[in-house]
Formats: structure tokens, C-alpha cells, sequence
């Protein structure tokens, strides 16, 4: 039997009490065509009606021409410096993962007390603003799955387990030890920024054994003992679709990951894998009815209201962020899903 999950009674009405220290962010880096992703994640959560703005953490290879578009569709733009692993981590972790660690700068973003990360492939479907009344002093996402053949380095993949379903095939204590703890999907989480966890990220990046997953692996390394996993409605892995059918209730689901190879709505050709699967298609015509409305768009009149160069980067820091708490770690034997706080 799969997990249980926690589920909502479909009739929580989302009128959260606004705060200014509350925030989504997504990272961008490079001139590619992810910049649609952020486009269509920016309307997507203005779909849903979310009080909170959404922050793009970019890195200096963005070009103006798409920082522009993003700060037209209403995102906070925030220019960030590269982080690079050690020189020895880049050799085993894969290629197009390693600018990721650049992901530890939206630590620094102090001004918040509170954020949800979303990377640029996930849209929202639901308004998810009640994840952040969630209990402060943890680390929450969804947990991944193992199944996929990007997993197959790994001795869960290589003996069939997942933390998905691990009552289908248990885990050898005798020959392994213990389970694996835990690991999460870093496409989404909920996190405090704080100064002080920002400078422990960089000090343990730079003596942390190469990995695979770069700033995944990393992510779920550190956050171990404070990590606490949230029903797989919050973010969707693709994947989910044809691996654990069982689990997935399509209707209820409020975030989806287009993470799988070929799903990328503004790439898709339908041809790979997995991909002319109706459910597949579905959820791909769903983001570009998203992406093409043009009532979605933002007010781009309080954006651009000079004819003077538009400074793009918010660099304004406000407030005060709340500690990271480490509180002492439990046993993550027993999988326990943490029900999301009705808004209010």
C-alpha cells in the first residue's frame, strides 16, 4: 500500500493574511528559453490568485532583453552571483546540474522571513500560499522517486526500491542497513532565508563528497534532520504518472514538475518516451492555455513608467529573516506527510 497522504476536503478558501515578508522565488540562468518557463510560472500563480510576489533570482548571463520581460510580467528581479563546487565535485556531478548550486544565493534573500522555491518548469495550478504557514524551524518538499533510469547509480534503483511505494520492494537491512533517509525533490521547498544557514551552505559545499544530483544531493544532505515531507500534490513529478499511478489523484494535484525528458511545454514534441500519453498531453495544453492568456498578463504600465534605464534588480533588503531552527533529528522510518495549514 502506498503512503497515505494528506488530503484537503476541497473547500479550504484561500484568504491568507498578507505579508510583506512572504515570497515565491525561481532561479534563471543563461539566454536559453527557460525564461518561458518563468513567464508562464509568473501567470500561473497570478492564475491562482496568490497574494505573494514572485522573485526570479537570475545570474549575470540573463540578458537584459529577458530580465525586461520577466520585470513586465510583475517578478522581482534579483541578479546573483555564480556559486561553483569545488573543482573536484564537477567531474561526477552531471553537467547541466552544476550551475544549479548557484541556487544556495536565495538564502541571502533575508528581507524574507519565509519562501517558496518553484523552479521553472513547475506550474501551479492551485493556490499553495497556505504552505507558508507551515511551522517555522524546517525544511519541506515532496519526495522523489527513484524508479527512473536517471537514478540507476544508485542502490535503490539498482534493487528496485522507492521511497514511493517501499512496502513493493522492501529494503535489504541484512545486506544494506538501514533504509535511505528521506530525499526530496528540490524542483520545490519551502525554506527560511537566513544569513547564518547561507554561510553553513558554502562551508559544507566546499568539503562535501562529488555527487550526481549536485545541488539536490547537497540539498537533501543538509537539510536532513530538519526535512519534513509534503504530499506529492505540491509538486507533481511527471514521472509519477506512469511509475506510481496508484498514488496520483490527477484532479487534486496543485503543482506539476515538467521535469520528465521531452515534457517541457515550450519543447514539447510529443515524440519521446512516455510523451503521447493523454494525462501528458493534457497537462501540456494546460500550461500553454496558461502561457497564451493574454488577461494574465501583468500591468506592464507599473513596470516601465520612465523613458531612464530601467534598473531591473531589486536591492532593496527589508526586514528581518527568521532562523533556520536545527531542531533534534527524529526517526524517518515511519513516513509522516504534514497536512498544509487551511488558510486562514
Amino acid at each position: 500500500m502506498a503512503p497515505e497522504l494528506a488530503r484537503s476536503n476541497g473547500s479550504v478558501k484561500f484568504n491568507p493574511s498578507v505579508r510583506n515578508d512572504r515570497a515565491y522565488v525561481t532561479f534563471l540562468a543563461g539566454n536559453g528559453d527557460y525564461v518561458k518557463g518563468v513567464v508562464g510560472l509568473a501567470k500561473g500563480l497570478r492564475k491562482v490568485k496568490t497574494v505573494y510576489p514572485l522573485v526570479v533570482a537570475v545570474l549575470p548571463d540573463v540578458p537584459l532583453e529577458h530580465r525586461r520581460v520577466l520585470a513586465e510580467q510583475g517578478c522581482i528581479v534579483r541578479e546573483i552571483q555564480p556559486v561553483y563546487p569545488p573543482e573536484n565535485q564537477t567531474q561526477f556531478a552531471m553537467a547541466y546540474y552544476v550551475i544549479n548550486y548557484s541556487k544556495l544565493r536565495i538564502w541571502e534573500f533575508v528581507e524574507y522571513s519565509k519562501m517558496i522555491y518553484l523552479d521553472g518548469d513547475i506550474q501551479v495550478y492551485d493556490n499553495i500560499d497556505n504552505l507558508f504557514d507551515l511551522p517555522d524551524g524546517y525544511f519541506y518538499g515532496v519526495m522523489d522517486c527513484f524508479c527512473e533510469k536517471t537514478w540507476s547509480h544508485t542502490p535503490q534503483h539498482k534493487i528496485g526500491y522507492c521511497q514511493q511505494c517501499p512496502e513493493k520492494v522492501r529494503w535489504p537491512v541484512g545486506e544494506l542497513g538501514q533504509p535511505p533517509e528521506l530525499y526530496f525533490n528540490a524542483g520545490m521547498f519551502v525554506f527560511e532565508p537566513n544569513y547564518y544557514t547561507y554561510k553553513r551552505l558554502l562551508e559544507t559545499l566546499k568539503v562535501t563528497p562529488p555527487t550526481p544530483f549536485a545541488e539536490q544531493d547537497f540539498l537533501n544532505m543538509f537539510f536532513r534532520d530538519v526535512y519534513k515531507p509534503i504530499p506529492l500534490v505540491y509538486n507533481l513529478v511527471l514521472a509519477m504518472l506512469w511509475r506510481h499511478p496508484e498514488n496520483v489523484e490527477l484532479d487534486k494535484v496543485k503543482v506539476v514538475h515538467y521535469c520528465a525528458a521531452g515534457s517541457k511545454p515550450w519543447r514539447y514534441t510529443g515524440k519521446e518516451e512516455h510523451m503521447g500519453r493523454e494525462d501528458i498531453k493534457m497537462l501540456v495544453k494546460k500550461w500553454w492555455d496558461i502561457y497564451n492568456d493574454e488577461s494574465l498578463d501583468y500591468n506592464k504600465k507599473a513596470v516601465v513608467t520612465s523613458a531612464e534605464p530601467v534598473n531591473l534588480l531589486a536591492v532593496a533588503l527589508s526586514g528581518s529573516a527568521a532562523a533556520l531552527a536545527a531542531p533534534a533529528a527524529e526517526s524517518k522510518r515511519a513516513i509522516r506527510y504534514l497536512m498544509a495549514p487551511p488558510a486562514a
